[in-house]
């Protein structure tokens, strides 16, 4: 038997149709996704682009509860830099931006902490993975104990008080204003405030179970505020330690590189460039092969300049066979002063050379042979 359409049914569809997926209405209303499509046409509800498996690029950001705006910017943020899996569907002679779900939520698992699901309703796109219920809790009790609305003047004064009496540090008063650390920083800079909050001691070693603690809570996808909340740590000292271990902040990149290990899977090997960051193992390894290339490339200068270990004296201005100005060696001179460079009159090309010239060498033997020439039918 045919299930009949209430008055709430019908308003329910008017309201959502076109902001949420078919397969979403259709679960929501306890319905087919046929009985759905039909009951549209014969309200006059319009085309819809859907088939239940896409959405399209703003229905998407409407249902997350972000609207609209800003999307030039989540062009680069989502799709440029975090590779998001946007396609371009026509139908006839128009095109639209579409998403399909089963590949959305495969990107934002792998995004979790970047995303913020506290505006983002039960079902919304249809049935959800497992993870979804567990970071829409977490979003909404975080929004909860951190806001995000644009700084009062209460809030500035308040702010400016707590930090002059130098009594807290970053993380408290993260607690007293609920504002995230990084926020009460870079509002200290706007506001051009010359006090800071009180240091927190960093020579407090960290231990191995608060290493395994830490890996478990990224697993999980927690923020950097929840795990400073359970560590009993600062979000600097947090992002510090994972920046150390991982080179990055960002917790979905490091979360990819942990997959089902435990804190140090997966960790990045480092480049010379991140000396401080190793392990003293790692720097001695590191100094021993710099020292090796160090005397390769020494060894190849003096090739290059006749066994001299004074090489810098080709490029000298001050030597001519001799130092022109009294120095002993080139590694205590204090005189250096490289050659110059000057400018060909003939082919404009630039060249080095002690004494001031017109032509560079190339030119002056081609106008050398020249003048021969021209001497040569002159004879004859």
């Amino acid at each position: 038997m045919k299930k009949t359409w209430s008055h709430e049914d019908e308003s329910y569809l008017e309201e959502k149709w076109g902001t949420i997926s078919v397969k979403g209405i259709a679960k929501n209303l306890n319905r087919s996704e046929t009985a759905v499509i039909l009951k549209s046409q014969r309200l006059g509800l319009g085309a819809f682009l859907e088939s239940g498996d896409y959405i399209t690029w703003n229905q998407l950001q409407i249902a997350l509860g972000m609207g609209t705006s800003g999307s030039g910017y989540k062009m680069i943020s989502w799709v440029k830099n975090r590779g998001f899996p946007l396609h371009i569907k026509r139908v006839k002679n128009n095109s639209f931006k579409v998403v399909y779900l089963e590949e959305f939520w495969e990107w934002a698992e792998k995004n979790q902490t970047f995303l913020d699901f506290s505006n983002f309703e039960l079902l919304t796109l249809g049935e959800e993975p497992e993870w979804v219920s567990e970071k829409r809790r977490l979003d909404c009790s975080n929004r909860r104990q951190i806001k995000n609305t644009p700084w009062t003047a209460s809030e500035d004064s308040r702010l400016i008080m707590l930090v002059k009496k130098q009594k807290y540090g970053y993380r408290e008063l993260s607690k007293l204003i609920r504002r995230t650390e990084g926020a009460i920083q870079r509002r200290l800079t706007d506001l051009q405030v010359l006090d800071r909050p009180v240091k927190v001691d960093n020579h407090v070693n960290w231990t191995d179970k608060e290493f395994e603690l830490l890996g478990h809570l990224i697993v999980s996808g927690k923020k950097y505020e929840q795990m400073s909340e359970v560590l009993s740590k600062s979000v600097k000292a947090i992002r510090g330690r994972v920046y150390q271990m991982y080179l990055t902040e960002n917790l979905d990149k490091v979360r990819a590189m942990i997959g089902s290990g435990a804190w140090g899977a997966g960790r990045p090997e480092r480049k010379v460039k991140h000396y401080l960051l190793m392990s003293q193992e790692e720097r001695n390894q590191t100094k021993e092969l710099v020292s090796r290339l160090a005397a390769i490339i020494r060894n190849k200068y003096k090739q290059c300049f006749d066994e001299s270990d004074y090489w810098q004296r080709d490029i000298c201005q001050s030597w001519e066979g001799y130092c022109t100005v009294g120095e002993t060696d080139c590694d205590s001179c204090l005189s250096f002063q490289r050659i110059k460079p000057q400018y060909c009159k003939r082919c404009g090309k630039e060249f080095l050379e002690r004494k001031q010239n017109l032509y560079c060498q190339s030119c002056r033997e081609a106008r050398k042979k020249q003048y021969l020439r021209k001497m040569a039918i002159l004879d004859n």
